[in-house]
């Protein structure tokens, strides 16, 4: 491997999508190849940033980069085949891409600084993936503070705040990243500044200005260990969530014939009634129950005086067929195989009474088999299910 490593263009020049650059590296890999150039515009995924992707174009041919990994201060483009060491290639990235990762990495800053200042919560954990970026905070934090906080990001994007990336040693570092600073940190570091606002060393692309963020939506939070996680996105990803969440409320509103801003009651309107029918059908499936068990019973197979009870049923819930076979059960001469049908499946409970010798988990184990079907259970109750045959 050159002892050269790859110079960093994203770090001098963050909105530059592409550079005429030489190939100084191609090493084989499990899958494809690593390609090092003698510089770069690509960002190696690292800091909870995803890398860029795009592609290397060669005189004859383009050749496509589909991750991009860092290792001992080389970059290394992964590739489906190899390049010549000293072939001249152009660079391309993803620009949407980047400039996506770049709007989430500069929310993440935006959010920690907001809930680092304002309710005292550390950033303790950043991940982003192509659905969602998180935030770990170190204490729980309020529904009330979390609006705080969104509403404090969203102003500093439309104050168009200039974001500036310093190389400084340590020492000088410590006093300038007021969020977060690990003393463990040795030589030359790089800070990214908001002005006016946060300031962490870090390794990650940002935009120049606040306002190319364009927005910060904050969509769900949740306890995470000792600490708050808050679900997030920014800019274009985060207007895609708000017009499919959009969509969805819409079509909710219309099919309930409700305004917009009735829909919370809407829904625990339908929660109630729903609620009143599960009760009334209780209560149904009760007396159902206890009309029909004796009927079953007194229709039953007397064999070496065990009563064989099998029944099947079209149209029954599993809570109606669980209780009819324990009710069964009750009999102590009771041997009951129950079958319902429920979701394109042949569900099947078996239960016995004090006096039936066979063992329900032995029973099942059969009768998986012959219906191609699995359960399980224990010696006085089984439940079991089979797909059912077109």
């Amino acid at each position: 491997m050159t002892e050269s490593k790859t110079r960093r263009l994203y770090d001098e020049q963050v909105m530059l999508r592409s550079c005429k650059t030489i190939v100084t590296a191609c090493v084989e890999r499990k899958k494809g190849f690593g390609v090092e150039l003698l510089e770069t515009v690509f960002y190696p995924e690292g800091g909870g940033q995803l890398s860029d992707t795009g592609r290397l174009i060669l005189a004859d041919k383009t050749i496509n980069v589909t991750h991009v990994r860092e290792k001992d201060g080389y970059i290394f483009h992964e590739t489906a085949e190899p390049i010549a060491v000293g072939t001249e290639v152009t660079a391309e990235i993803d620009w949407q891409m980047r400039f996506d990762h770049m709007q989430q990495h500069c929310g993440e800053h935006l959010l920690s600084y907001g809930f680092w200042k304002l309710c005292q919560a550390d950033n303790v954990g950043f991940h982003m993936t192509e659905e969602m970026v998180t935030i770990d905070l170190s204490r729980e934090v309020s529904a009330a503070e979390v609006q705080q906080v969104e509403i404090l990001a969203n102003a500093q994007i439309q104050e168009n705040l200039p974001i500036k990336t310093t190389w400084m040693d340590a020492q000088q570092a410590a006093v300038c990243a007021t969020r977060k600073f690990n003393d463990k940190l040795t030589g030359k570091l790089r800070v990214v500044s908001i002005e006016g606002s946060d300031a962490c060393t870090c390794c990650g692309t940002h935009p120049p200005m606040t306002g190319m963020v364009g927005l910060v939506k904050i969509f769900k939070t949740e306890k995470h260990k000792d600490g708050t996680r808050i679900y997030f996105l920014c800019g274009r990803r985060a207007m895609d969530k708000i017009q499919k969440c959009w969509q969805e409320l819409n079509g909710a509103v219309q099919l309930l014939s409700l305004k917009d801003e009735e829909i919370r009651l809407g829904v625990e309107h339908l929660q109630a009634e729903n609620k009143e029918l599960r009760d009334k059908l209780v209560i149904a499936e009760e007396r159902w129950v206890n009309e029909i068990a004796p009927q079953l019973l007194a229709k039953a197979e007397l064999k070496e005086n065990i009563k064989m009870v099998e029944v099947h049923f079209e149209d029954i819930s599993a809570e109606a067929a669980k209780k009819l076979a324990q009710r069964l059960a009750e009999d102590p001469q009771a041997q009951v195989t129950l079958f319902y049908k429920l979701k394109n499946r042949l569900n099947y409970i078996l239960t016995r009474g004090t006096s039936v010798p066979h063992s329900c988990r032995e029973r099942i184990g059969v009768l998986n088999k012959e219906l191609n079907g699995h359960g399980g259970g224990n010696d006085n109750m089984a439940q079991g299910s089979s797909a059912i045959s077109d």
